[in-house]
């Protein structure tokens, strides 16, 4: 793994106020103004679980913000559009993690930094995950290379590679601290990927862990000990045998989604013995069935957490 960045004094853009989720009331003034106090702030940009777009959510991304600078966790599709929703500056990326290699979580990891580019980022990027990532790096600028070779003639662009420095973890520890905040990964059970990480932020006034996808796992439990926030993947199985129905290989998809990744049940009771205060319900298995409304996440996950519990949408600030 790269050792820790040495602290790193960056000129960002400040983040715009963050657009209401689609549906949304609007914030009570007291909720608001204690939204703008904090100087450690949470985005869900997208919180669908499963490679295929849906309709009702989007794929998984999210952005931690601390005084302006955004650190993105997962590149799903979409994310860059995510960012703007969210009133978000691409200029305005400090780092970017990658919690594994599934495509629901990496799709847009090179043109999210293609974009920013192309937009207002004008400072390096330091990109965190699982080995490919360099060669996935290199792969990117390669087969972009017609496109930014024009931009730089034509728009007087800096050259794109030197901004984007990919590091590749493959076991758990402090991953990065700045100024800001400090970065913690540790190893997660989703089986077939490995390594695949979970990472937890401490910033200046609370800490958020996001499990990336997994099954119940101790390591994460640890990492989780004590956070603020702990933003987790969830499964609802009633919903499972719906989900599969049209698979042509439902049997291995059901198995693979029983063996690596969390039940509503499982998060309430892994959140409780982590001891977290807010448990975020992310990752949506199924994302794209309409009945399952908020109030069912809630009352499937509710008996095994007491402490507040949050039905994750695209774009909510918490």
């Amino acid at each position: 793994m790269d050792t820790p960045a040495d602290p790193r004094r960056r000129r960002l853009l400040a983040a715009t106020p963050f657009a209401l989720a689609a549906g949304a009331a609007p914030a009570l003034p007291t909720l608001a103004s204690a939204i703008a106090r904090k100087r450690t702030r949470l985005v869900l940009l997208g919180t669908a679980g499963g490679p295929t777009p849906k309709a009702l959510r989007a794929a998984p991304a999210s952005a931690v913000v601390i005084d302006g600078a955004v650190y993105v966790v997962d590149c799903g599709n979409g994310v860059a559009r995510q960012l703007a929703l969210a009133g978000l500056s691409l200029g305005a990326i400090a780092d970017v993690f990658i919690t594994h290699h599934h495509s629901d979580h990496n799709a847009d990891y090179g043109n999210l930094l293609w974009l920013a580019w192309a937009a207002d980022l004008r400072h390096p990027v330091d990109t965190w995950g699982p080995p490919p990532l360099k060669r996935m790096t290199r792969q990117f600028l390669a087969m972009n290379d017609a496109d930014i070779r024009t931009r730089i003639a034509d728009e007087g662009r800096a050259p794109l590679a030197p901004m984007i420095r990919a590091h590749e973890l493959k076991r758990g520890g402090v991953v990065m601290q700045d100024e800001r905040v400090k970065v913690t990964a540790a190893l997660v059970e989703h089986p077939p990927v490995a390594p695949a990480f979970a990472y937890r932020f401490d910033g200046p006034d609370r800490s958020i862990v996001f499990s990336g996808d997994t099954r119940p796992s101790p390591a994460l439990v640890e990492l989780a000990r004590g956070a603020d926030v702990l933003v987790h993947e969830v499964m609802y199985l009633p919903a499972l045998e719906r989900l599969i129905a049209s698979e042509a290989q439902a049997a291995r998809l059901r198995q693979h989604l029983l063996d690596s990744h969390t039940t509503t049940e499982q998060v309430g009771r892994l959140a409780s013995e982590a001891g977290v205060k807010t448990l975020v319900l992310n990752h949506f298995v199924p994302g794209g069935d309409a009945s399952l409304t908020d109030a069912v996440w809630r009352e499937a996950v509710s008996p095994h957490f007491k402490g507040e519990l949050i039905v994750g949408r695209d774009l909510m600030e918490i």
